[in-house]
Parts: C-alpha cells; sequence; structure tokens
C-alpha cells in the first residue's frame, strides 16, 4: 500500500445552472475515470471535512466570508464571480479549501498528496474573481504557518491564467514565492505581479512551453521550499473555450512530469490541484486532468496507468 491521499468530495459539485461554461461535473468525472482504470483505490481517496471559519479569516476578511456564507454578495461581486451564489456553492467552497489545507498536511508527511479540486488562483481577500470564490492555497499555506509545519513555500502555477488573487495575497511575504506561467493576452486584463511572471504569446505550443518551464524551475527553486502547491490547470490546451495556447493532451502530461519529477529529485513535498479548464469536450479536460494523478503514480510509485501499458478500460 502507498501512503498516497487523494482529497474528494461530492460536495465539490455545486449548482450553477445548466450550459454554465465552467464545468462542474469534471470533479466526478476524473475521480470515477481514475477508479474505473485502476489508477486509484477507494482507499487513497479522502474525503475533507469543510473548512473552519478561522482559517479562512488567516486569508479573506470577515465581512467578506460573513456575506458570502449569508448569501449577502452584491450583484456586481456575483458578476465578478462569475458564478451564482447559492448554498451548494458556500458547501463546495468549504470542501474544497479543506481539501487543498489536508493535502498540503498529509504532503509534510509522506511527500505527495492531491486535492481533485482548488487552485483557486484569482480570489482575493475580499471578494471572489473568475470563478473562484475562496483561494486555497493561500489559506493551506497560512494554516501550515500557523501549525508551524512549515514556513517557506513554492506555488507553481500552471494554469493558462495568471494567479493574479496569489500573487496579491503574497506580495508582501518573501517567504512565499509565487510562480505563474501563463497567457500573456488572456484574463485577468490587470494583473498582479507574482514573484515571477512568465507570460506566453498567443498559440504557444508544447515545444516552447515546455522548455520554457524547464528553464525556470532551477530559477524558482532557489527559494529553497518547504511545500510546492502545483497548480495543473487544463487550459492551456489547444481546444480550451478560454485558453488561446496550443498545447496538446500528450504536452500537458509531459507538463506534469516535469513539475513532479523536479519535486522528487529535490526531495521537496509537493501538493496537487486541479485549477481551470473549459475544453469543448468535457472528456478532454477530464483526461487532461486525470493525466495529472496518472503522472503522480508513475513518478512516484512507478506505477503505470492502464492506459500507458496499452490496455483498454470498459
Amino acid at each position: 500500500m502507498s501512503d498516497y491521499r487523494l482529497y474528494y468530495s461530492p460536495y465539490y459539485y455545486a449548482e450553477i445552472g445548466e450550459g454554465h461554461v465552467f464545468p462542474i461535473r469534471k470533479f466526478e468525472l476524473v475521480r470515477d475515470l481514475l477508479l474505473s482504470e485502476g489508477t486509484l483505490r477507494d482507499d487513497e481517496i479522502f474525503e475533507p471535512a469543510p473548512a473552519k471559519i478561522e482559517d479562512l479569516l488567516l486569508v479573506h476578511t470577515e465581512d467578506y466570508i460573513t456575506r458570502l456564507i449569508g448569501g449577502e454578495l452584491t450583484a456586481k461581486e456575483v458578476r465578478k464571480l462569475g458564478l451564482p451564489w447559492s448554498k451548494s456553492l458556500v458547501r463546495r467552497s468549504l470542501h474544497a479549501i479543506s481539501g487543498t489545507i489536508n493535502a498540503a498536511r498529509h504532503a509534510m508527511e509522506s511527500g505527495i498528496a492531491s486535492n481533485l479540486a482548488g487552485g483557486t488562483h484569482h480570489a482575493y481577500p475580499d471578494r471572489g474573481e473568475g470563478f473562484c470564490v475562496l483561494n486555497d492555497v493561500a489559506v493551506a499555506i497560512r494554516v501550515l504557518q500557523r501549525e508551524k509545519l512549515a514556513e517557506r513555500f513554492l506555488i507553481v502555477d500552471c494554469d493558462v491564467h495568471q494567479g493574479n488573487g496569489t500573487a496579491y495575497i503574497f506580495q508582501d511575504s518573501p517567504e512565499v514565492f509565487t510562480f505563474s506561467m501563463h497567457g500573456a493576452k488572456n484574463y485577468p486584463l490587470f494583473k498582479e505581479t507574482s514573484s515571477l511572471d512568465i507570460e506566453l504569446a498567443d498559440g504557444t505550443g508544447d515545444r516552447e512551453f515546455l522548455e520554457t518551464l524547464d528553464e525556470a524551475l532551477p530559477r524558482i527553486f532557489t527559494h529553497n521550499p518547504d511545500l510546492i502547491f502545483y497548480l495543473g490547470g487544463a487550459d492551456p490546451f489547444e481546444k480550451d473555450k478560454l485558453g488561446r495556447l496550443k498545447l496538446s493532451i500528450e504536452g500537458l502530461r509531459k507538463r506534469d512530469e516535469i513539475v513532479l519529477r523536479f519535486a522528487r529529485e529535490h526531495h521537496t513535498p509537493i501538493v496537487t490541484t486541479m485549477s481551470g479548464g473549459y475544453a469543448s469536450d468535457i472528456n478532454d479536460t477530464v483526461e487532461i486532468h486525470a493525466n495529472t494523478i496518472r503522472a503522480v503514480k508513475d513518478v512516484y510509485f512507478g506505477q503505470k496507468s492502464a492506459k500507458a501499458q496499452g490496455k483498454v478500460v470498459s
């Protein structure tokens, strides 16, 4: 038995309306695929409880949390968030935050853990933006610092959109290195300043992306982190509706492997989160996210997926 833990809850689903660009079903679909093909076992999946309010307040303002939970956000705030408010959205957000917190705690013990959600990097202390209600990685970092489990952190954000909320939250925190590699002309229009931002031109493909990432990792690792958070967004995909880059599914799998192998070779614990993904075919988004977990199993446990072995999964 491995000591790997992946955090998932059926409460990662929320009622956001049919036809919304955010594929809210992807969390369940990724879990189901990984179980059906044998990449994951039932005993590796852990369900998080809702996050504690005291943990949220380490990052977010009391006013925002109170109004979010009470359904008192303004119409402007809801528009900026991009998701309709509901009790199920609040519940989903609290469980997803907890998934990243628990994955971070476990990674500090075992070296690797995953949240089958998270990477909500557009959320600011006082508001949500870009489908991100609360900033899970920021809260997890502050929780681990409070509990004295880790002091220094590296965020490797490979979502196609800049992690603006995360950059803002940690702009005066030298113990947290924020690295965002994203589309130059994509959302958000006005970007914050990360510790290192690498902006990519529209149409950037596998080769340039992977070479740029390979070159950047040794530079950002001079920060000597105790823990890495990896945001493996599926939206750099060539068929993503919100992406504008041209990475293939195989290129994104190689991206995951590069980050994971780097962390393992440097004996630094790492947490994987899902972040965004909006492919025209939801099955492409699911496959990309599933590949991140397949890469974890391959890099850390030498477990080749059924697909990699040429087996057909029914």
